[in-house]
């Protein structure tokens, strides 16, 4: 027991003599001015050096989601004016056309284009999910130069049509809300936004954000369904005045209008199927463009998304062609608008049940279909042809997306389907001249100068049997000038 404690009683002189020399160091550096002199600067804050570093890292967070988010909406202009020139001169041919498929919606704008003689017949095309018109230029040039009037239609959410409407919200739906609110601003202002007005004011623009963020815009992807698709449909039609239409459907197409033409048949003269489905799917496969990663490597280049069509879509599209619908998928929130529409397709459809529907079950109808695809897709095929008895079924040589490979085959054999069909009959409304114009007639009549204008106006008025109001014109979203009608 005492040698337990006569062993701490040993070691407290030798812990007791250690402990001033641990003190008696700290002590050395105290007394010399130098070190006391450097400590406040070390511990004095620099304005520069902290907005430095706020700088760099905004600068760095600010890149990495341009490089993610590199699929967001653009400026309409800017993504025109770096459009390859093929698509630039392509929209320069055809003309936008307003739309309204909701009472309370605002108007969506419809991009078409048309070639061929007016008072010859009228075909119709339209695209699936994932083409436009663009696909189908050389067939609507074919078509042209034998005599067929032919229009081909952009769907919204597609090419050149709106792939967005603007929305009003209020709020913002917390941190994450709020944080995506500040980083549309740097986008939209500048970096240095906020800076410059503490500069310039002392404080921080708190109430004019707490303003903007209470009530802003915003661009929504075009969510259309079948129903609304054939609104749209039907009010280009009915603007461009060109019934009774030979429609022709391409893959998807069918599923996104069937309605309306089951509903409208009177208004149809025939309808050729290109690839369609028995059901509503199409060939591109939805799910690549909704998975993040998948979705920005495939649209990120242009060889992957070659590749992509080359696997479930056509074998014979080109380099340059295959990029152009990757930049209009791409650009201006196309690829979620196309998710969109797809999701909301009706996949219950029966293609057997809309062609014995009674509108449709005596109209003329004929089914191109790829013989040299696959074996699976030259079954589906026949299943179609067997579910639509009455349609013509003729093979042609090209993939699931045609157009491109087998143009001149494909438009070929729409104008011979066409052109064994009786002749429509179109039915002209004359439109009665405003009172105003009559009265400037009847007064240049009176003045012994009426002839040749009367007749000049009265031709312009009945042009084509519908009616075109020109104005001083207009300016579209990608800052173009064009000749407005209505």
């Amino acid at each position: 027991m005492a040698i337990i404690t006569e062993e701490p009683e040993e070691q407290d002189p030798k812990l007791s003599q250690n402990k001033p020399t641990k003190q008696s160091k700290p002590l050395k550096p105290n007394s010399s001015p130098s070190s006391s002199t450097k400590n406040p600067k070390s511990h004095t804050p620099n304005p520069f050096t902290f907005w430095f570093y706020f700088t760099l890292s905004v600068s760095l967070v600010t890149l990495l989601f341009i490089s993610i988010s590199s699929l967001s909406t653009q400026d309409p202009k800017s993504w025109f004016l770096s459009l390859p020139n093929s698509l630039r001169q392509h929209y320069s041919k055809g003309r936008t056309i307003k739309v309204q498929t909701r009472p309370n919606q605002s108007p969506i704008e419809v991009f078409t284009i048309e070639h061929g003689p007016v008072v010859s017949e009228n075909v119709v095309i339209i695209h699936g999910l994932g083409t436009s018109s663009y696909s189908f230029r050389e067939v609507v040039r074919s078509l042209g130069s034998k005599g067929v009037h032919v229009i081909a239609i952009d769907l919204p959410g597609n090419g050149f049509s709106d792939k967005s409407t603007e929305e009003v919200v209020e709020g913002q739906n917390g941190a994450l809300g709020r944080f995506w609110y500040v980083y549309n601003e740097i986008q939209e202002k500048g970096l240095f936004w906020a800076f410059d007005q503490i500069v310039e004011t002392g404080q921080i623009p708190y109430e004019e954000i707490q303003a903007r963020m209470s009530k802003r815009k915003i661009f929504k992807p075009i969510e259309l369904g079948p129903e609304e698709m054939g609104r749209v449909l039907g009010q280009v039609i009915g603007t461009m005045g060109v019934t009774p239409v030979h429609l022709v459907l391409h893959d998807s197409a069918l599923g996104l209008s069937a309605n309306w033409v089951s509903e409208n048949s009177d208004l149809v003269r025939s309808i050729t199927l290109i690839d369609t489905a028995s059901t509503a799917s199409g060939a591109l496969p939805l799910w690549i463009l909704d998975v993040p990663v998948v979705r920005d490597l495939v649209l990120g280049f242009s060889f992957v998304y070659a590749r992509m069509l080359n696997l479930c879509c056509s074998k014979g599209s080109g380099v340059l062609d295959a990029d152009a619908q990757r930049v209009l998928l791409k650009g201006r929130d196309g690829r979620k608008a196309v998710v969109s529409i797809g999701k909301n397709m009706n996949y219950s459809f029966n293609i057997a049940e809309w062609g014995a529907s009674d509108g449709l079950k005596a109209k003329p109808m004929q089914v191109l279909w790829s013989a040299g695809w696959s074996k699976e897709w030259r079954e589906e095929g026949y299943q179609v042809a067997n579910a639509l008895p009455q349609a013509a079924f003729v093979t042609h040589s090209g993939g699931r997306w045609p157009q491109e490979d087998v143009a001149v085959e494909l438009a070929e054999n729409i104008s011979r389907f066409v052109s064994s069909l009786p002749k429509s009959v179109r039915e002209v409304e004359e439109e009665s001249i405003p009172e105003h114009i009559q009265k400037m007639f009847d007064e240049a009549q009176s003045n012994g100068h009426d002839h040749h204008h009367h007749h000049d106006g009265h031709n312009d008025h009945h042009h084509d049997g519908h009616a075109h109001v020109q104005g001083t014109g207009y300016t579209d979203a990608y800052g173009l000038g064009h000749g407005w009608e209505s």
